[in-house]
């Protein structure tokens, strides 16, 4: 059976076990007052071979993929960089002569 939790207007909470089919609880057990029931989101994770661990999106993944992102960018970026200065580097310390002789 299902445990059904309960929050009053003077907000006192409490649980009650019943039957799916068993009528709702409309008093509070403590102050007699109207209740509603409390509804709690539930969690879902999917298992199997059709899911991945990434399919589950939260705030902390989004900033580490945005880090990594940044971070693979920067380095793409300095590595381009480095190569150009690497060329233009080598092609203009060969047309200087040397002073060491």
């Amino acid at each position: 059976m299902p445990i059904y939790e309960y929050r009053c207007e003077n907000g006192h909470l409490f649980e009650v076990m019943q039957k799916i089919t068993d009528d709702p609880v409309t008093i509070c057990e403590t102050c007699s007052a109207p209740v509603a029931r409390v509804f709690h989101p539930i969690a879902v994770h999917f298992k199997g071979s059709g899911f991945y661990n990434t399919d589950y999106g939260t705030s902390k993944r989004k900033r580490e993929m945005d880090a990594s992102a940044k971070s693979g960018a920067d380095k793409h970026d300095a590595k381009s960089k480095d190569k150009k200065d690497s060329s233009s580097g080598s092609s203009s310390s060969s047309s200087t002569p040397s002073s060491g002789d």
